[in-house]
């Protein structure tokens, strides 16, 4: 079972604690400390380095600074930017949140039942199991165990769940030396031997381990279907650089210098499609991907082997700045 890391960022202290509580409600989640102002919290995340952030954005006093901006000054610092819950009294900031890459959005009092929700979405996420499994009934095994000077056999209790049939052995072993096979069960007698105790009325227990079959889910590609007229036109998304607002339909551009249109509006397409794609401009959706330079003092973007240039709006700077961060969060060299 992974255990999850958190901290608490808030400057109302009874708030602080009942965060603290619900979440460290949950056996798999450690607490690693709190901090009430952006100066503090800045300071503890760098130094514990969480796997959570619950990050309160409204503060009681609002010069502690507690904000989104927080995540910013992350990014600029840390490989791995940890997921951040933001906490506060309403939701009019929600749209505001997500646009920074938060993972969910509480407002006050956290409660358990909410929290278990987000934990399991967050499982589904991180990819490995947050939850404590549920006890298996054990059942005795038999295994090999070879004797020593008419010691009698002795079986362990063992927390295999699956019963392995063994073919007793019907004589006795007075020496166990280093080549010879033990054929009851097939095990190497040089293993057998490696673990063996020389001395004298001593029993050695060979452990016997079910083989494990592992399934891995390879998750598919996007795959974009433009649909005119029964003509069925199938696109990867990582091939398109850009899509571009042209009145009630949108050209996508691809990497290929091809252009196709969806009579869809760009609206349509900011709201089905996710990272890497965001919407920079009231007619243009990017790749983020395929950009290879972003100029703010003449607010473009310059797309990566080409000479196409992007403008971006004012509306959305944040957005632009959200990008800044995730090339930064990556393998990033700044000079």
């Amino acid at each position: 079972m992974k255990t999850i890391s958190f901290v608490v960022l808030d400057d109302d202290p009874q708030r602080m604690q009942k965060t603290a509580a619900v979440a460290g409600g949950f056996p798999f989640m450690t607490f690693l400390g709190s901090a009430a102002s952006a100066e503090e919290a800045l300071d503890l995340v760098l130094e514990v380095r969480p796997d959570l952030v619950f990050l309160e954005i409204e503060p009681e006093e609002p010069e502690n600074g507690l904000s989104l901006a927080l995540i910013s000054e992350w990014y600029r610092y840390l490989v791995q930017v940890p997921q951040v819950i933001v906490t506060t009294k309403n939701d009019t900031l929600s749209l505001q949140a997500f646009k920074y890459g938060v993972f969910d959005y509480f407002t006050h009092p956290v409660t358990t039942s909410e929290l278990r929700k987000t934990l399991l979405r967050l499982e589904k996420t991180l990819g490995y199991t947050l939850r404590q499994p549920p006890a298996v009934p054990v059942t005795p095994v038999a295994t090999t165990v070879v004797q020593s000077q008419g010691v009698a056999p002795t079986v362990p209790n063992t927390e295999l769940s699956t019963p392995i049939a063994l073919e007793e052995a019907t004589t006795e072993v007075d020496e166990v030396e280093e080549n010879e096979t033990v054929e009851a069960t097939e095990v190497d007698s040089e293993e057998v031997a490696a673990e063996a105790d020389t001395s004298e009325e001593e029993s050695v227990t060979v452990a016997v381990n079910p083989a494990t079959t592992i399934e891995v889910n390879t998750p598919q590609p996007l795959v974009i279907c433009v649909k005119s007229y029964g003509d069925y036109r199938y696109i990867d998304a990582d091939e398109i650089c850009y899509l571009q607002a042209d009145n009630n339909s949108t050209d996508i551009h691809l990497n290929t210098g091809e252009m196709i249109t969806a009579f869809k509006t760009l609206k349509h397409f900011e709201g089905v499609l996710q990272s890497p794609f965001i919407r920079i401009h009231n007619s243009y959706i990017v790749n983020i991907t395929y950009i290879g330079r972003i100029h703010t003092g003449n607010s473009v973007c310059h797309l990566k082997n080409s000479t196409v240039k992007l403008p971006f709006s004012k509306s959305y700077k944040d957005n632009i700045d959200l990008i800044i961060n995730q090339i930064a969060s990556g393998n990033y060299l700044e000079i």
